[in-house]
């Protein structure tokens, strides 16, 4: 073979390469925008559905006791049914608390998987609200996936006027469906990491330890979430 066939042979390689490459960026660059979009609308339900338990007085304990809390997961969602390996579950943020500021930091996704609901459920999908109480309850948080009950305890948030005041547990759960009280049973249930999302929202490779401990990253798009958690707290 001649040198000018090499080389126009060597172009045509190269050219292939480059179209290759920029297939598989337009395939890969749409997926990443639409898990940033799912995140924030995400961050956006969580401060939504956030409101609403506090706006409600049955669950003026949530309300009372925020400021025990060392961090709040948040699930706007949660369903019923071949969700998670053929459970129920949903994705969720969670927020942790600045303890020497007061402030809530930015936002880590996880789901939850195989969820039993209550007899008082009214539906099918619920509303998530779970207080983590403890240090080994944002300990459980910082690993890929834990079980409740199982790593950590966790109990029913009182609810209503006659619930009692006292209760303890590293993780503290209040749920509702159509506005109604739904008493989801979180005992087995796993929380995992979501990377996807984690990923999307800042644009890089983060762990929770990342987001919730070393404040490596942050997004401008929870700034609504994390002043509405602020000015709940009494």
């Amino acid at each position: 073979m001649s040198r000018s066939g090499r080389i126009s042979s060597f172009a045509k390689v190269a050219m292939m390469v480059i179209f290759l490459i920029a297939v598989s960026v337009a395939m890969v660059a749409p997926a990443k925008a639409t898990d940033a979009t799912d995140a924030q609308g995400l961050v956006d339900k969580a401060r939504i559905t956030f409101t609403e338990f506090i706006g409600d007085n049955n669950y003026w304990w949530l309300r009372d006791h925020l400021n025990d809390a060392k961090g709040i997961l948040i699930y706007p969602q949660v369903l019923k049914g071949g969700f998670i390996l053929g459970g129920s579950g949903g994705t969720g943020v969670l927020v942790v608390k600045d303890e020497k500021t007061g402030g809530w930091g930015q936002p880590a996704f996880y789901t939850i998987g195989s969820v039993t609901f209550g007899l008082q459920i009214g539906g099918e999908a619920s509303q998530l609200v779970v207080m983590a109480m403890s240090q080994k309850a944002i300990d459980s948080l910082l690993s890929s996936s834990f079980k409740f009950g199982g790593d950590v305890s966790v109990a029913l948030g009182p609810v209503g006027g006659g619930a009692k005041e006292n209760i303890t547990a590293d993780f503290i759960s209040f749920a509702k469906s159509k506005g109604l009280y739904a008493g989801i049973n979180l005992e087995g249930s796993v929380v995992n990491v979501r990377d996807s999302l984690n990923n999307a929202y800042y644009d890089k490779k983060v762990t929770p330890v990342d987001i919730i401990i070393k404040n490596e990253v942050s997004n401008d798009g929870s700034k609504e979430l994390r002043e509405t958690l602020k000015k709940a707290v009494k």
